[in-house]
């Protein structure tokens, strides 16, 4: 036996859909507004995982242009029959008021990490759509129902078989779960064995009352008898485990006929406080007992920090390399992902300027349409994120630099400016709390004699601390310490007295800014991203 930690996949990476196709095991998360859409991770032990693709690369899969923070991709559905692999997909358009607009979509493949097809449509009557694969060859579509009446808002969960030759759904549609008085239930997923058809559900809502629920039936569609032990796996009465959150998950077998469950889960940097890396993918042992239910291996509810798997080998060359990136490759860095739109030559340059990174300068940090920023996850509570910049402002419009981000109201942003006749330039930093700005320096840096500047960001826990210097080996903090727990779901969820979607987790990347329209650019020579110990 080998022990595994806590979370197999570390920092945003939310509502796990699993599954093994011969030795290798797959797992696709959530992506929300950020582009290309899907991560989708590979492992061969269940332990070591490493991304492989982002399946939704094209326009014509996912146009999120406009959708609001949080919005975009919700709980992508894998699944695998025969020689061909499925996604299921929403793409939410909008989540305020009583209506959701929630579509979702199908997309195809043979080769995981090829290209997917373009989608077909499959409904928009909820989200959290999944797909099962009976044994007979019929598929069936399963998602929960969003209904606006009395502001009842989670319908129960809903079934309908699914025509892949006719690429629609087909027949009578089920509401086949109502959920439990956990409530909130959604996230459903359906299994077979034994006879059984097994339905199993998030509840709770995505914070600390999260859960998974398990129920049972001899027919797909119904009625469903509920665990005698639901929920079978919550922290939402352990406000001291290690792992919070827990909830939304899936099952896979390996070849040995042992059973785990994935699911997302939140460290939270106090007793059930702010989660600053978001939500993030576990794992739990789980066994069938002869009563033929579904249970908690370890034997308690909250699952572990640190489980043990049998036969584990290793995976190497799975784990990250967290090299320099000199941006002298004809791709960027697999980890880095834009905000609603692709990544482009027309604004994202390798080939401007050999060696480095050109952006175009493009609309500001609270657009929700062309933002000119590539970033990628914060993975760990301590990180070191820098860059080499080298930019020309013409004027007070012209901005850029390094920000830590978690959505269009929440931001730090260290950056370089011109003033009114571009003769001169300076370094400041930029705070935005609910879209509320803030000049964090009394006065900012001249850097006009300046060709280059070296940025930093140190992310340590709630702590943000920005540096700057004129050479690589000489930094100089800048600014206060900040507080990073703000760039958390948690955070921005509080004190609202309305529903507000926030699901992703913090960000570092790099951006540039021209509110003028002209498309004024900024080079960046390099990017490090370097993870501390936890």
């Amino acid at each position: 036996m080998v022990k595994v930690r806590n979370p197999i996949i570390r920092g945003f990476n939310p509502d796990p859909s699993i599954i093994r196709v011969g030795k290798d095991f797959y797992i696709a998360t959530s992506t929300f507004e950020w582009f290309p859409g899907v991560q989708i991770h590979h492992s061969k032990n269940l332990a070591d995982w490493r991304l492989i693709k982002r399946p939704l690369n094209r326009k014509s899969q996912l146009d999120m242009l406009g959708v609001p923070d949080s919005c975009g991709v919700w709980a992508p559905c894998l699944s695998h029959y025969e020689d061909t692999f499925y996604l299921i997909y929403s793409n939410v358009k909008s989540f305020d008021g009583i209506w959701k607009d929630t579509p979702n979509y199908l997309v195809t493949t043979q080769d995981i990490s090829d290209e997917w097809s373009d989608p077909i449509f499959i409904d928009s009557s909820g989200f959290d759509g999944s797909l099962f694969h009976d044994d007979d060859g019929r598929k069936w579509y399963s998602s929960m129902i969003t209904d606006q009446r009395k502001g009842k808002f989670f319908g129960g969960i809903i079934l309908q078989e699914y025509d892949h030759s006719q690429r629609k759904l087909v027949g009578e549609k089920y509401r086949i779960f109502e959920g439990t008085e956990i409530g909130a239930t959604e996230a459903p997923h359906i299994y077979k064995r034994n006879g059984y058809y097994y339905l199993m559900t998030a509840e709770g809502g995505t914070e600390y009352g999260h859960a998974i629920s398990l129920a049972r039936s001899r027919k797909i569609i119904g009625p469903y008898e509920l665990h005698p032990d639901n929920p079978i796996l919550s922290a939402r009465n352990h406000p001291n485990a290690s792992l919070q959150k827990c909830g939304h998950g899936d099952l896979v077998e390996t070849a040995e006929g042992d059973w785990y469950s994935v699911f997302l889960t939140g460290r939270p940097l106090s007793k059930q406080g702010r989660c600053t890396l978001g939500r993030e993918t576990a794992i739990a042992p789980m066994i069938w007992e002869d009563d033929n239910w579904l249970y908690h291996k370890e034997g308690s509810n909250p699952p572990l920090l640190e489980i043990e798997i049998s036969d584990l080998i290793s995976d190497e060359g799975s784990l990250e390399n967290l090299e320099r990136d000199h941006f002298d490759t004809a791709k960027l860095n697999s980890h880095f992902q834009s905000l609603r739109i692709p990544i482009t030559d027309e604004w994202a340059s390798l080939s401007s300027r050999k060696g480095f990174l050109r952006l175009y300068g493009r609309e500001s940090l609270n657009s929700l349409h062309n933002q000119c920023l590539i970033a990628r996850r914060v993975q760990s509570f301590h990180i070191e994120a820098s860059t080499c910049l080298e930019f020309s402002p013409i004027s007070f419009q012209n901005i850029a630099g390094l920000v830590c981000y978690y959505n269009t109201a929440h931001w730090y942003y260290l950056n370089v400016f011109g003033d009114e006749d571009g003769t001169s330039k300076y370094l400041q930093i930029i705070a935005s709390d609910n879209f509320e700005m803030n000049d964090i320096l009394a006065e900012p840096v001249n850097i006009s004699n300046q060709s280059k500047i070296y940025l930093k960001v140190v992310f340590k826990k709630a702590e943000i601390q920005f540096y700057y210097g004129i050479n690589e080996n000489d930094w100089n903090p800048i600014g206060p310490t900040l507080d990073g727990s703000k760039l958390s779901d948690d955070y921005v969820r509080e004190g609202s007295n309305r529903y507000r979607p926030a699901f992703t987790g913090a960000f570092v990347g790099i951006c540039c800014q021209d509110l003028s329209g002209q498309g004024c650019h900024a080079d960046f020579d390099w990017w490090d991203y370097n993870e501390k110990n936890d």
